[in-house]
């Protein structure tokens, strides 16, 4: 069986970077989904607690990011899909702490997410910054997901899992963790050759974020279809008078041929052939603001479709499931550590 694990954080709205980057490839993974596959979507809410946020409005949080993922198509009625709350699986909590003393200290100074939310204005440091990717190892590490289809700024959180897993099967001689697969055969998996990284419309050398104060730059999936449209069409681009794929010269102009790409479903090379040549930047601006209007549209009428009890109840039934799972390999970790006979 192949174990296929990713999830997002319940702090904030959801953006148009969240969906594309890692939403849309999970729903097209599960099509793509063999009988003997597992889909892990979970909701980190721990993990919310790393930065400032709202607590009053978590739990709603956690439900609208159900309803996010099922609006697009994610399916928890078939058996290969799991959509559960990090929270509701103790065994999360517990294997972080044990794996938190298998893991360097100068491995959690080299993250570069810490390094860059920290240095952010109004952000209080935590502990809980400083070592939440042990807390995300966890998250894998407990189900032996081998792919975790996640943003390209998410590859060293990668990349010290397998080092954590790895290190406790060498030092136990065990085969007790399954541990991910290295990021280029992430990347192949997700049949993406890059990760997908959508920018801010008016920083695009910086990622749209929910955590960043950046309202034009970015687009939220509560946004009105013409509020969106409006965000495009004044999007920051260049004065080359061409639309060429270059994240080096034209970030802003790449950052909309992604979202368009995306989606309009067309393959990458196709669609920026379609465009290449053209120097007027407002007829490419109004085909991608019409195409993102679209979408928002589309999405928001199919999350009214579910409510909030509707929404309870699916969650529980999965966190049955995923309890089972995430005892049994707890209780052979505590085996393996010298805590349980």
């Amino acid at each position: 069986m192949t174990t296929i694990l990713t999830g997002l954080r319940a702090n904030g709205e959801l953006t148009l970077g969240n969906y594309l980057g890692g939403i849309l490839p999970m729903v097209q993974l599960q099509n793509e989904l063999k009988s003997n596959d597992k889909l892990n979507l979970f909701i980190p809410d721990l993990h919310s607690f790393v930065t400032d946020i709202d607590h009053t409005a978590l739990y709603q949080n956690v439900l609208r990011n159900t309803r996010v993922f099922l609006a697009a198509g994610i399916d928890p009625n078939r058996p290969e899909v799991s959509v559960y709350r990090q929270s509701r699986i103790p065994a999360h909590s517990e294997t972080a702490w044990i794996l938190s003393c298998f893991t360097h200290y100068g491995e959690m100074r080299r993250m570069t997410q810490f390094k860059e939310k920290s240095a952010l204005p109004n952000i209080t440091t935590t502990v809980g910054l400083f070592t939440y990717p042990v807390l995300q190892a966890a998250d894998i590490l407990l189900y032996d997901a081998e792919y975790i289809p996640v943003g390209d700024d998410q590859k060293q959180h990668i990349e010290i899992t397998r080092d954590i897993g790895l290190r406790i099967n060498a030092k136990f001689a065990t085969e007790l963790f399954v541990v991910p697969k290295p990021w280029d055969q992430q990347l192949a998996f997700s049949k993406r050759h890059e990760g997908v990284r959508i920018r801010s419309l008016q920083n695009p050398d910086a990622k749209m974020s929910k955590s960043i104060s950046d309202p034009k730059g970015t687009i939220l999936l509560s946004d009105t279809p013409a509020d969106a449209a409006k965000k495009v069409m004044s999007s920051a681009t260049d004065s080359l008078a061409m639309i060429a794929w270059d994240w080096e010269q034209q970030p802003g102009i790449t950052n909309l041929l992604t979202i368009g790409y995306l989606l309009s479903n067309t393959p990458r090379e196709q669609f920026v052939a379609r465009w290449a040549g053209i120097s007027r930047y407002g007829d490419f601006k109004k085909y991608i603001a019409e195409l993102v209007s679209r979408f928002l549209f589309d999405f928001q009428e199919r999350q009214a479709q579910y409510t909030d009890d509707v929404l309870e109840k699916i969650l529980v039934n999965c966190e049955a499931e995923m309890n089972i799972i995430a005892t049994k390999k707890l209780n052979q970790l505590q085996i393996t550590v010298g805590l349980r006979r």
